[in-house]
């Protein structure tokens, strides 16, 4: 059993992040070396998974279908380069739903590890923002803050607010850094 897993941000992380949400397969476009990226990450023995934030669902920005479309897309150019996305788990929920799965909040995390028989302290994770560091932080698993996206306001704030973001994450420009730091 391959218990080597890397669970993703998707808007900020893969792709290009809005703050009008990411509504259509069109808007949504890869930040460039990050498919690359992921094919490498597979290329050494790691499932990789998509955890994502996506309350434009819940606002009724966006219907599922389109959430589908936008994500059929992402494997698409994953599939191009001779790799796939071993899962895709999402939280459709607005901020105000107080859900167990919306991130920072740990379960979509924990979610992911039950379906993969995965221990979180045997995870990677790779966020841009300070919420997908938290929720790695609940299931002990060694995390990643890139500077796209979101990631370089993060690391800003992080320093402003003292201590924030917890410890022991690595902070590298982009997924494509992370690659080569994952072996």
């Amino acid at each position: 059993m391959n218990n080597k897993l890397v669970i993703l941000d998707r808007d900020g992380v893969i792709n290009f992040d809005s703050p009008s949400y990411i509504k259509n397969p069109e808007e949504w476009r890869p930040i460039p070396g990050s498919i690359e990226a992921i094919a490498r990450i597979k290329a050494k023995g790691w499932k990789v998974v998509i955890a994502t934030n996506q309350s434009a669902v819940g606002r009724g920005i966006i219907q599922l279908a389109d959430l589908f479309d936008i994500h059929a897309k992402l494997l698409t150019c994953v599939r191009q380069l001779g790799a796939n996305i071993d899962g895709i788990f999402f939280c459709p929920h607005r901020p105000n739903q107080e859900c167990a799965c919306r991130k920072p909040k740990p379960g979509m995390f924990k979610e992911i590890t039950k379906r993969f028989s995965t221990l979180g302290k045997s995870c990677i994770t790779v966020g841009d923002s300070l919420r997908d560091l938290k929720a790695a932080e609940a299931i002990s698993a060694r995390s990643f803050l890139v500077l796209t996206g979101n990631g370089e306001k993060t690391l800003k704030e992080h320093k402003s607010l003292h201590n924030l973001m917890p410890k022991k994450v690595e902070i590298e420009n982009d997924l494509s850094s992370v690659a080569e730091k994952i072996s």
